[in-house]
């Protein structure tokens, strides 16, 4: 259940930057869209884990900012499997990671609050 609250959760996140961010594009139908938050919860699980432990020392030295480099760098990986797909520059990277990181973010909150009433 909480992978695909996950896929979801990327798969608003990818609609929201391609509304607000102008180098961010998507371009496909809903099957596309939820190809797309596949793909970013793949490498958000299985491949940024390993990628962080490696890049340890170098995210201790910038004091976390390294953090934000791997995160673009996995979304650009990620989306470079999907055709559907685009993001032009590192800004629209960046804005781009941030949204994600808020949708999935604010997401979470909410489920745990709702777990936790209940």
């Amino acid at each position: 259940m909480k992978i695909i609250i996950r896929i979801l959760a990327n798969s608003l996140a990818i609609l929201i930057a391609d509304r607000l961010i102008s180098g961010f594009i998507f371009e496909g139908s809903l099957v596309n869209l939820l190809i797309a938050g596949v793909a970013i919860a793949f490498f958000n699980g299985f491949i940024r884990p390993i990628v962080q432990f490696i890049s340890l020392p170098i995210t201790v030295l910038t004091l976390g900012l390294f953090y934000i480099i791997i995160n673009i760098a996995i979304l650009v990986l990620a989306v470079s499997f999907v055709p559907s797909v685009m993001i032009n520059g590192f800004w629209s990277a960046f804005w781009g990671v941030i949204i994600i990181s808020l949708t999935n973010g604010l997401i979470s909150f909410f489920i745990k609050k709702n777990a936790t009433n209940n």
